[in-house]
Parts: C-alpha cells; structure tokens; sequence
C-alpha cells in the first residue's frame, strides 16, 4: 500500500541546486518511491555550524511502498551515490536528505526517529514543507502554518521552483 512521506533535501557545496535536481531523479528512479511533488528551492543560512557557505533545501512529498527504514536506506544511498562525506556535525555537505515525516507515524528507534526530531524549530525545513502542506499536522508537534509561525524566517529566501514543481 503507497503511503506519503516528506524528504528533506539540502546542499552547500558544488553546483547545489543541480546537486538537489540529481538527487531528487535517483531518489525517483528507486522502486517503490514516487516524487509526487517538489516545494520551490530556497536558499538558507546555515544553522549550527555557521562557518560555511550557504545552503540551497526543498522538501519533496514522495508516495512510497517502502518501510520507514527501507525509504531512509534509499535516502543514505542516493547520499552516498553523490558523494556525501559525512564529517562536522551539521558542515558542509554535497547533499542531505533527511527523512521528515511518513504516513503520520511515530517513530523512535536510536537509528530512526519520525518526525525528524529537529523540523519543527527549522525554517529551512517548515518554509518549502508549508508550500506543500500548510495544513499538515506533525505528530506530537503541532500544525505547519503555526510551527512556522514561530520561527525566524530570516536567512530563508525563494530561489526557483522545479519545473511544474513535479519530477
């Protein structure tokens, strides 16, 4: 049975906005994931290690057949098919995709953990996310409009949306 899930994606190194375009087209070629929608590209200040170059997310709404842990090993494989080299926490990398939300599950496991533990106090995550789904609801959070609402949008501006904003 597809249900949806939510991917963060983000990249500050290289040509980012092509580094998201490739990993959203693996992502989408992966069987029993399909991109349904893609929230415009933002560029975004970097948050805890700031001395870096600027960060380029979306979020993507993607309808999968896959287990939490199964989309989450897809996730770690596109990661690591575009070179993703994991070193300071939150640094610079080529890409990220992060698992944010699916089908409304809970889940907290010490590899797994949905809702993304830190979404909700992220504008660079709730900004592309509420041009998908204002109305959505993240479990134990709260409603995406008002969760945005209580963050600082600042460093967080519109760069482009994918084409038809479908892949």
């Amino acid at each position: 049975m597809e249900v949806v899930a939510y991917i963060g994606l983000g990249s500050n190194m290289g040509e980012k906005k092509a580094n998201l375009k490739v990993a959203l087209e693996l992502l989408g070629r992966v069987p029993g994931v399909k991109i349904l929608r893609v929230a415009p590209f933002y560029r975004t200040e970097p948050v805890g290690y700031t001395d870096q170059d600027w960060f380029v997310n979306t979020v993507a709404e993607v309808g999968t057949t896959l287990s939490p842990r199964e989309l989450l090993a897809a996730c770690l494989e596109v990661e690591n098919r575009l070179g993703r080299v994991r070193g300071v926490r939150w640094g610079p990398r080529v890409i990220d995709l992060d698992l944010l939300l699916y089908n409304g599950q809970v889940i907290d496991e010490p590899d797994l953990v949905v809702p993304h533990p830190r979404m909700h106090e992220r504008a660079f995550v709730l900004v592309p996310l509420a041009d998908l789904a204002p109305d959505l609801v993240i479990p134990g959070r709260g409603g995406v409009r008002e969760l945005l609402a209580g963050v600082d949008r600042q460093g967080v501006e519109q760069l482009e949306k994918c084409e038809g904003q479908l892949l």
